[in-house]
């Protein structure tokens, strides 16, 4: 397994970094043709080469990947481009994003075939993966050094409460919930546990020294003590795949707390409008295959959502996901987002 916290040009492909299969760009059509299909996605979506051959030999489709940004970033185009989409499927809105997208009719109905067991289990609510398929799930989690705490002779915390005490001072980086879609995934998290008084727990964190950053890179690989440089804060806003790759000597370095997780679950779908249907539907179904569910850990460090999907090693022993990660329905989000964002930008800006 690849050790994140060693090796840079791993560790900045994890979150809202950027990797892509195929060239990622092309100057014909907005759409896709009769010889390709058009992938519009995230920054961070990456498969190995092969599985491009793959999916190109089995389908008769060249593929074409477009990047756009983060999940929210991506949303956003998804819906100014809705009537002229620039591409024939997307992947990568998220369950933070998802209702947005619905609401705009960005989507089109698809019934993908083959789809793997377990996958229901994240289909969206009033959805049901009419329009939006499952491809894969994470957790975003507050993650510690356990290092850094056991030379300090100190307990980690272990709670979001605990990230508040003055034992904690100063310790804590996190991207922004305006500027990466991780740094969201905390900010809700915070409003499913304290409700209306997420604001007090947001002026209590700000004044115990938390740190706030534009993006996962920036607080994971520059302020973070496990991060590969020399960061000075052994308490980061991560992942709960992260300590998978920050094993040394059959140990992991780091662990999240899994009291702190807010799940992310990443959805591909058809776009209405797409000029290659043909191939839009084709590469969802593809997305779910074994072949794909298989390389997602180590190609994108997510879950596949498919239950019997293999797990590399270190995964199985210190990707530890949540049993109650913290939750907010989409209706709510989608109805609060906005709101959301601009008070806590007022606190952060304080």
């Amino acid at each position: 397994m690849r050790k994140r916290a060693l090796a840079i040009s791993i560790i900045t492909t994890l979150a809202l970094t950027s990797c892509s299969l195929g060239s990622g760009s092309d100057d014909g059509a907005a759409g896709g043709g009769s010889d390709r299909v058009v992938l519009v996605t995230h920054d961070s979506f990456n498969l190995p080469k092969e599985l491009k051959t793959e999916f190109e030999k089995d389908s008769g489709f060249r593929l074409v990947v477009r990047q756009s940004g983060d999940a929210g970033a991506l949303t956003n185009k998804l819906v100014l481009t809705k009537d002229d989409p620039t591409g024939d499927v997307a992947f990568g809105v998220d369950n933070t994003f998802a209702s947005r997208a619905l609401k705009a009719g960005v989507f089109a109905d698809n019934t993908p075939t083959g789809v793997p067991a377990g996958a229901e289990a994240f289909d969206l609510p009033g959805d049901g993966g009419a329009r939006l398929t499952p491809v894969d799930d994470g957790n975003v989690c507050v993650n510690v050094d356990t290092t850094w705490f056991a030379a300090h002779h100190m307990t980690p915390p272990a709670t979001l409460d605990d990230l508040t005490r003055p034992a904690y001072k100063d310790l804590f980086v996190t991207p922004g919930a305006t500027t990466s879609s991780p740094g969201l995934a905390f900010l809700l998290a915070t409003i499913a546990k304290y409700g209306d008084g997420w604001t007090d727990y947001w002026t209590r964190l700000l004044a115990n020294g938390a740190k706030v950053v534009d993006g996962w890179e920036d607080a994971y690989t520059v302020d973070f003590t496990q991060g590969g440089g020399n960061g000075s804060r052994p308490i980061v806003l991560s992942y709960d795949s992260s300590p998978a790759f920050t094993v040394a000597d059959g140990t992991s370095t780091t662990k999240a707390l899994l009291d702190t997780c807010f799940t992310q679950v990443e959805y591909a779908g058809v776009l209405a409008g797409a000029k290659n249907e043909k191939g839009a539907r084709a590469l969802v179904d593809f997305l779910l295959s074994k072949d794909v569910q298989a390389a997602l850990p180590d190609a994108m460090y997510v879950f596949p959502v498919a239950q019997d999907a293999p797990l590399p090693a270190d995964w199985s022993k210190f990707a530890v996901q949540p049993t109650k990660p913290w939750t907010v329905s989409p209706e709510d989000i989608d109805a609060h987002r906005d709101e959301w964002l601009r008070t806590w930008s007022d606190l952060v800006s304080r």
